[in-house]
């Protein structure tokens, strides 16, 4: 993804343009559709190497979450290895190139294009004649047809997650020959090239049973340039071989093994020699750049970089003391210490095999605003809450750290590089504090209003004793009860600051303090310097310290309130490992907002319950979470910002639009891109809508995700892949040298 700061900045400053529907259309159109499209804001990083430079034979082992549950993409819970799996064994008819932008695959396809308009969208694919299944039948019209009936959402014996432009295709046809297959469309879609990708062959598609069970962990044929040789769930491992019927370029490795490994266990796996290629988390990726710079100053950064002298004095006085148990406690304690740094040590010198390939991820993070009920329910707060947050600063803390170009997405619906990428944020406008505090006046909402504080507190004492699950709380936790207060002040101990020791409200913080959690295990920064121990001055009430630590001089004034209410902002996170750049971005969101007096309450939650009963059920005010970018919005997107309806059932029906912030103007300015055929009038209609949800207020994207891989220095084109579909048959480790 990406996040590109050029374009039209339209700053509305006036209230009066708060409803989206209010907002003209041409207003709201960025750039041109001539405009030159800018490029990604980093290059894709994979070691690139021609053909003739890469050795014949050799396994690339890969690792991956987890064996995939289902090797059918069109199922609800197929996952990053079902599409990896997917990529390198079936057919593609488009892959993307380095902008993000659907190419013709020559492998499958001759040409294909539109062939008639009127009455009827017609598409012909003219199948390249040397693309057979594995099993020698030749790919042809009967395997579209059997895919666009099986998706198509007609037949409800098929359990499709998605049938998204298959529901518009009338009919199937054979061309001219075996090698032509024409698709009639009963509506106009522009983007008819995301379809049958991945193709599956009819056996696959042919019947319901076979297409939600048998598919799941066996294909009866594939046609790319691997095979699905096993697929091993008790050992973690899918085993994927050349393809002896591959009629394209011979794929150099001999095979692929996609190897299950923890997020938080690939440091060890690289160094164990289990592994070639793993994504990683920054922590990771700065063990192995420290590794290959070491000069046996690994002591100082591992395990032990801790033991300051007076430490390590301490401990050897306790081992030789005259207290016997202590002294038997802290010998333990030394030996096992000694033990984690050998380990260490050894695994650094392995690492020094390894490289980090860095890129941005094609995804981006982004503030969701809760519209469904509560204050947020009033557009005028959700603007004031974007417009409160400085964008850039939080693209810098979470990508300058890692060298990647730090600017804060400008779409919703593309990144930079992609045709449709343009920065449409002008349409709610940039950080401003004065504007933010002017739309939550009009709103209702003013400083020093009278609040409820004996209702407040007994919500807050419920809420405490219940704990962040809902169960009792274990006193053995101590303040960590899943739920922090930013902006919020214990009185008396403020009244008797200066009454205090200075040394016990240093020390406060680092013995009590915790963190907040964050998003998708970790992928996104390494907040370190936000460690628990952390006494920094200057930081915001409660942001780093349990109620009751003083406040830093110059904090914010009190916060707002409205009949007889704090505005007061639920900040819902998930609490798995790795969550430390999530947890750094939500701690300076809640600074933000504070400065112009709302606060916020964040709560920790398990990862396998973030979506389903928080994210999804409508449980949270602010959350973060990632959206991937895609060559197709006009119809992957539309799902995710559709205005909500009513179900049948009494019952919201969001689709994917988890802030249920939604107009009709967005909704139809979608429908018309999709149905519009010309290229240039489609991209226009999708900038359109994209400013319209920028207005709207519902989702503030933050910046472009990084993708950090580790490779084996030998191994090349492989790694931060960036926007391109991988080339599966040109990886491979180089020659060695004679």
């Amino acid at each position: 993804m990406s996040h590109d700061g050029v374009g039209l900045r339209a700053v509305m400053r006036s209230v009066a343009f708060l409803t989206a529907g209010a907002l003209a259309v041409p207003a709201l159109a960025a750039c041109s559709a001539d405009e030159e499209v800018a490029k990604p804001l980093a290059a894709q990083d994979i070691a690139p190497a021609t053909r003739d430079r890469i050795a014949d034979g050799g396994t690339l082992r890969w690792a991956v979450d987890a064996v995939p549950q289902t090797l059918n993409t069109f199922q609800a819970d197929a996952d990053a290895g079902t599409s990896r799996i997917a990529g390198a064994v079936l057919p593609s008819l488009y892959r993307l190139d380095s902008n993000g932008t659907p190419q013709l695959n020559p492998d499958y396809l001759e040409s294909a294009k539109i062939v008639e308009t009127e009455p009827k969208q017609v598409v012909l694919y003219k199948l390249n004649q040397q693309a057979v299944w594995s099993d020698g039948r030749e790919i042809g019209a009967a395997d579209f047809a059997a895919q666009w009936r099986a998706l198509s959402g007609k037949d409800s014996a098929y359990w499709t997650a998605r049938n998204a432009g298959y529901d518009r295709i009338e009919k199937i046809e054979r061309g001219k020959s075996d090698l032509e297959v024409r698709v009639t469309f009963s509506r106009p879609y522009a983007d008819w090239k995301s379809l049958f990708s991945p193709l599956y062959p009819k056996d696959v598609m042919g019947t319901a049973d076979a297409f939600n069970d048998g598919a799941r962990t066996k294909l009866q044929a594939t046609a790319g340039p691997f095979t699905l040789q096993k697929i091993d769930h008790k050992s973690g491992e899918v085993l994927l071989a050349r393809n002896p019927r591959w009629w394209g370029r011979p794929a150099k490795l001999s095979e692929i093994a996609l190897i299950a490994v923890p997020r938080d266990k690939r440091a060890e796996a690289l160094a164990a020699d289990k592994v070639d290629l793993a994504e990683i988390d920054p922590e990771e990726a700065g063990r192995i750049t420290l590794a290959a710079h070491d000069k046996g100053t690994a002591r100082l950064q591992g395990p032990d970089s801790a033991l300051t002298p007076p430490k390590a004095l301490r401990s050897r006085a306790v081992a030789h003391g005259s207290e016997a148990g202590a002294a038997s406690h802290e010998i333990k304690a030394r030996e096992k210490q000694r033990t984690v740094i050998a380990t260490y040590a050894r695994q650094q010198t392995s690492l020094r095999d390894f490289v980090v390939r860095k890129s941005l991820e094609p995804a981006y993070t982004q503030l969701a605003l809760n519209g469904s009920e509560g204050p947020l329910a009033d557009e005028r707060v959700r603007r004031a809450v974007a417009r409160a947050i400085n964008r850039d600063e939080l693209a810098k803390a979470v990508l300058g750290p890692l060298g990647l170009p730090a600017v804060p997405v400008g779409s919703h619906l593309a990144l930079s590089g992609q045709p449709d990428y343009a920065d449409n944020s002008g349409a709610l406008g940039g950080q401003d504090t004065k504007e933010a505090q002017a739309l939550l006046a009009d709103a209702g909402w003013v400083p020093g209003g009278p609040v409820n504080e004996q209702q407040q507190q007994q919500k807050k004492d419920k809420d405490k004793a219940a704990g962040p699950e809902g169960k009792k709380a274990d006193p053995a936790a101590g303040s960590d009860d899943g739920t922090f207060i930013v902006g919020e002040d214990d009185k008396n101990g403020e009244a008797g600051r200066d009454k205090k020791d200075p040394k016990d409200r240093a020390e406060k913080p680092g013995k009590n303090g915790k963190q907040h959690a964050d998003e998708e295990a970790g992928k996104h920064l390494d907040g370190r310097q936000y460690a628990p121990n952390d006494n920094r001055q200057g930081g915001a009430p409660g942001a780093y310290a349990p109620k009751g630590t003083a406040a830093p001089a110059g904090a914010a004034a009190g916060v707002l309130a409205k009949d007889g209410k704090a505005l007061t902002l639920r900040f819902v996170l998930p609490s798995g490992p790795g969550s430390d750049s999530l947890r750094m971005v939500a701690d300076q969101i809640s600074r933000m907002l504070e400065s112009i007096g709302i606060r916020t309450e964040t709560s920790r939650v398990p990862d396998d319950s973030y979506f389903k009963d928080h994210i999804a059920s409508g449980q949270y005010d602010l959350a973060l979470y990632s959206w991937p970018a895609s060559a197709f919005p006009a119809t992957d997107a539309r799902p995710i910002y559709a205005k909500p309806v009513p179900a049948a059932d009494g019952s919201l029906a969001v689709e994917q639009n988890y802030t249920r912030v939604g107009t009709d103007q967005v909704d139809q300015l979608f429908d018309q891109a999709i149905a519009t055929l010309d290229e240039d009038e489609s991209r226009s209609l999708v900038r359109k809508a994209d400013a319209r949800i920028w207005a709207a207020a519902g989702s503030i994207p933050l910046y472009q995700r990084p993708q950090l891989e580790a490779t084996r220095a030998t191994l090349v084109n492989a790694g931060a892949f960036g926007f391109q579909t991988p080339i599966y048959e040109d990886m491979g480790f180089v020659k060695h040298r004679r």
